[in-house]
């Protein structure tokens, strides 16, 4: 069987970043733009883990043959603002606000706000040809600067102003190896090979 698993997204920033947490693995990921699917699952859940389910599911129904489909929802949740943006924190700036807008809303938000702490959490949803579920998840607390440290990554509007606890840089000052290893998001796809490699690595 095939050992592809596609990604329900178009992200390049996310994508490279998942693709490191694989390298090595007996998995190839590809995006939706790699796989030929055209739309996206709509994210319209009131959970992280609704919205990655969701978005898995798109390219799960969207497939033919069946085959591995993974996708995340990632939010962060601002202690200052009682947990906002949360499940919203690539659209409160607006539908269609760019990654600078969302920054700089953020930090408008946040203007005289003392306590500055955050947390990140990630939510992944992987579906298996057989149409089984499986649902991991990965968190990591820091703060939010008072402006940005340098240029965000691709589509990464918080990158340039999270630092995470025990860090002097932000997500956009560190390398690709250097976020995976202690990132909401490279915690819980670490999960996800973890789990595939034990539970399917000879017949995924």
């Amino acid at each position: 069987m095939s050992k592809e698993i596609i990604l329900s997204t178009r992200n390049p920033a996310k994508v490279e970043q998942i693709k490191a947490v694989f390298k090595g693995s007996p998995f190839s990921i590809l995006s939706l733009t790699e796989a030929e699917i055209e739309g996206e699952g709509i994210e319209d859940g009131n959970t992280l883990q609704e919205n990655a389910f969701k978005k898995a599911l798109f390219v799960y129904e969207a497939s033919n043959p069946k085959v591995w489909t993974m996708a995340d929802d990632t939010g962060i949740f601002i202690e200052a603002l009682n947990g906002l943006p949360g499940i919203r924190s690539s659209r409160w700036a607006g539908e269609n606000a760019g990654t600078e807008e969302i920054t700089k809303h953020t930090l408008n938000k946040l203007k005289d706000a003392k306590d500055r702490s955050a947390t990140f959490e990630t939510a992944v949803a992987l579906i298996s040809p057989k149409g089984e579920q499986f649902f991991f998840s990965g968190k990591v607390k820091g703060k939010i600067l008072e402006a940005p440290r340098c240029q965000p990554q691709p589509k990464m509007p918080y990158s340039p102003i999270f630092m995470p606890d025990g860090f002097n840089k932000v997500w956009a000052e560190m390398s690709v190896e250097e976020e995976n290893k202690i990132s909401h998001r490279g915690k819980a796809f670490k999960r996800v090979r973890d789990f595939l490699e034990n539970h399917y690595g000879k017949e995924i």
